[in-house]
């Protein structure tokens, strides 16, 4: 269906990757994958042809349709979020207005029969072809999708400007969605979504009958959606046929066999060499020296790729502090609305939060999550009742506004070396490579980081500061997922309390131990883990 055929990629003069070869077959659901910066939403460019190839083709059959979903929404205004969806698809837009039109001169009663016959000729395939991409039943479509994303029908006749830009974006994907292409391409479709929309858009991407083509941070939903797996990495473009499991484990048995074929090469060429070096002198040996001279320079070596970068790392031990971390009583916290109404977030919470707990606090955007972290943390005051922090607690807090507090013209490593005054330089520097900050990358300002690169700059400093009371609000956004396996693995190993909000199923399937669910205005504790707090509901 969609054929990629040797295409080669230069972006600022350094190869992204060279004879990239794969294809996506009617109904394939295909993952790609790959560390940032790899060329992943540029190969996405090239296939829709918005960026051109240095060599190669993209092929695919007539009449194919493709539809693109990015992070770069653009702007939208000047319509309801319901008719954005509606005219999202320019050739139904079209469609509709032939039709029309052939309605308007057939309406003539003065029309002449041979044109009439000409007309409903031309009408029929146009007809056929507005079916065929389902124009009649696209309302009912945009109305459905737009209410799985989360805008509820009272607000599909919304003006779009009136929506924020995570709302925007479900607009944007509401779009692509309802046009029923052969194939949807989307980069990182579940950022902004909250859990319960993740999995409407997961459940709708796995009925879909046409082929997918997506990039995600969340490796759950990739392997609940995706069936082959296309990697790029070292300027290389790799197919695996399964999902995202059987990818890392068929990569990592690649990758031990081409070590294994590495060594006896090396071996083989040691031998070689030796040979030469010992003969090279002696004219009786002369043929067979020249023999193997010629078969090294033949040679087609094997290349290693670069080890993954995870570094072990050994955070020092938090001090302790009480048993009872954070006493909760009788807490209510009301937010007064735009209208001057009160909104209920949530009353009544009595709980005690104890040392050495992993707590997921979970729920609908909106529900209140982000506000019971704040009171916690004692950056938003309650309506009633009150928050006791324990004795000798120390609380570091992640918030969805934590850039603020970065210095945009320190680099990352004046940046920690401020946050970690008594450590060493090479602390510093092995913190930072733990948490992907190689080389040079150290030496970069703040300023240019990306998001995912601030984020893990935080964290980083966050974990080495002796707190032993983490309270992580949306901590894996903007994270790739390797970076996300570092989060993980660090907080797996920290032995202190930690409060965390993240939509990542996969860290909250591992991390969490006790669930609290902020929904209806209220505050539901489920005492085990995200598989049992699952289970109940």
């Amino acid at each position: 269906m969609l054929n990629i055929s040797n295409i080669s990629k230069i972006q600022g003069g350094e190869t992204l990757y060279s004879n990239v070869n794969f294809q996506i077959n009617p109904g394939e659901k295909v993952g790609l994958v790959g560390p940032n910066g790899t060329g992943k939403t540029t190969l996405f460019r090239m296939i829709i042809g918005e960026e051109k190839l240095d060599s190669g083709q993209v092929t695919f059959p007539d009449k194919f349709r493709m539809a693109y979903f990015s992070q770069n929404v653009g702007e939208m205004k000047g319509e309801t979020a319901l008719d954005a969806v509606l005219n999202g698809d320019e050739n139904i837009k079209l469609l509709k207005e032939k039709l029309r039109a052939f309605e308007d001169t057939l309406s003539d009663p003065e029309l002449d029969p041979d044109k009439m016959n000409d007309v409903l000729m031309k009408m029929g395939d146009v007809q056929t072809e507005f079916e065929k991409r389902g124009g009649y039943d696209l309302e009912t479509r945009a109305e459905e999708v737009l209410t799985g994303l989360g805008i509820m029908p009272e607000d599909h006749h919304r003006n779009v400007e009136d929506f924020s830009g995570g709302w925007k974006m479900r607009i944007a994907l509401a779009k692509v969605l309802v046009v029923s292409p052969d194939l949807i391409i989307m980069d990182e479709p579940t950022n902004y979504l909250d859990m319960e929309t993740i999995l409407w858009l997961e459940n709708w991407l796995s009925d879909f009958k046409g082929a997918i083509f997506m990039t995600t941070h969340d490796r759950e939903f990739m392997n609940n959606v995706c069936n082959k797996i296309i990697e790029v990495a070292n300027r290389r473009v790799t197919t695996f046929s399964g999902n995202y499991d059987f990818y890392e484990k068929d990569k990592d048995i690649r990758i031990n066999q081409l070590k294994s074929e590495f060594k006896k090469q090396q071996d083989s060429i040691a031998k070689d060499q030796e040979f030469i070096a010992k003969f090279k002198a002696r004219a009786s040996h002369a043929a067979q020296v020249q023999s193997r001279v010629k078969k090294l320079d033949k040679l087609d070596m094997i290349d290693l790729p670069p080890d993954d970068q995870v570094i072990d790392f050994e955070f020092s031990k938090p001090p302790r502090g009480g048993d009872d971390v954070v006493v909760l009583k009788d807490l209510k916290k009301v937010w007064k609305k735009n209208n001057g109404d009160d909104l209920l977030v949530f009353d009544g919470l009595n709980t005690i939060i104890k040392r050495c707990e992993k707590l997921a606090v979970v729920g609908v955007n909106g529900a209140g999550k982000s506000t019971l972290l704040k009171t916690i943390c004692g950056q938003t005051d309650p309506t009633s009742g009150e928050v006791v922090v324990g004795p000798s607690i120390k609380l570091g807090y992640f918030s969805q506004y934590s850039f603020d507090v970065l210095n945009p013209e320190n680099t990352v490593l004046q940046e920690v070396q401020n946050s970690l005054s008594s450590a060493s330089d090479g602390y510093v520097r092995n913190l930072l490579a733990a948490f992907l900050f190689r080389g040079d990358d150290v030496l970069k300002k703040v300023k240019y980081l990306s998001g995912g690169e601030k984020s893990r700059l935080i964290l980083a400093t966050l974990l080495s500061q002796n707190n032993n009371l983490l309270v992580l609000d949306e901590p894996t956004n903007h994270l790739d997922i390797a970076s996300r396996e570092v989060l993980l693995n660090a907080l797996k190993s920290y032995e202190g309390t930690i409060i965390l909000v993240s939509h990542d199923r996969h860290f909250l399937r591992v991390l969490a131990e006790k669930v609290y669910e902020v929904d209806q205005s209220e505050v539901r504790v489920y005492p085990g883990n995200y598989e049992y707090y699952l289970s109940k509901k």
